[in-house]
């Protein structure tokens, strides 16, 4: 073999060595990874600021700071408020909004069950996502709430209606409360639910109230719901 053969052959086994990619060390995030959590951390900020100060005060430079970046780092994933709103109500409210829907599909004949459900739900939301009850009274259920409109676009008011349907058959069936209004049935559950949960915060210094968590408004909104304000059954 001549020594230019040998240098060739030399080079041959050991370009794949060379020109091998680096390894990425283990755990750490890919580019688009990185990407999925930063424009995370930003929803997240967003809804958190947006609770706690509503949407008209909160500015994108804002939600930039709460998330830890940069105002060039926010204008990259999201360059307005609209386009930041609607982001929020297809990807975090969307998916909130199916599964608190999901208790009446799965008990068609049991409402006890249903409603039951559908509290315990409610307040799970709220306790995995603290932005939530506030959020949802300030900007959805109250008069000029902006996302109120955003919300009822995206989704209509087909699921609604069905369970307003639901109540109303069972009420026929001799199942529920023949008194009960259907139409006030989900106003009154959010009243006794969000509304305790969005106002845990002021509790903490009374000493009557500062120990009552998810579980105990959850119990007590079921109670409400199903037995009034009478004698326990049985009592």
């Amino acid at each position: 073999m001549t020594a230019t053969t040998a240098t060739t052959a030399t080079e041959a086994t050991a370009t794949p060595a060379t020109t091998a990619a680096p390894m990425r060390r283990p755990g750490r995030p890919t580019g688009a990874a990185r990407g999925t959590q930063q424009r995370s951390r930003l929803l997240e900020a967003a809804l958190t600021l947006f609770a706690r100060q509503g949407i008209v005060d909160t500015t994108l430079g804002e939600i930039a700071r709460e998330a830890g970046f940069t105002p060039a780092m926010m204008h990259y994933y999201f360059k307005t408020r609209e386009q930041l709103l609607d982001v929020l109500v297809e990807e975090r409210f969307g998916p909130l909004r199916a599964g608190l829907g999901m208790p009446f599909l799965e008990n068609p004949d049991d409402p006890v069950a249903a409603i039951t459900q559908l509290t315990q739900r409610l307040v799970q939301v709220a306790t995995e996502h603290p932005w939530f009850p506030s959020l949802w009274v300030r900007e959805v259920i109250s008069d000029g709430g902006l996302l109120r409109q955003r919300i009822h676009e995206r989704f209509g008011d087909a699921h609604q209606k069905a369970s307003l349907a639901a109540i109303a058959r069972w009420q026929k069936e001799g199942r529920l409360n023949a008194g009960l209004e259907p139409a006030l049935a989900f106003v009154s559950l959010m009243g006794l639910t969000l509304l305790p949960l969005a106002t845990l915060k002021l509790w903490r210094n009374d000493p009557l109230r500062r120990n009552i968590g998810g579980a105990e408004i959850a119990r007590h909104a079921v109670a409400l719901l199903l037995q009034g304000v009478g004698p326990k059954q049985g009592d």
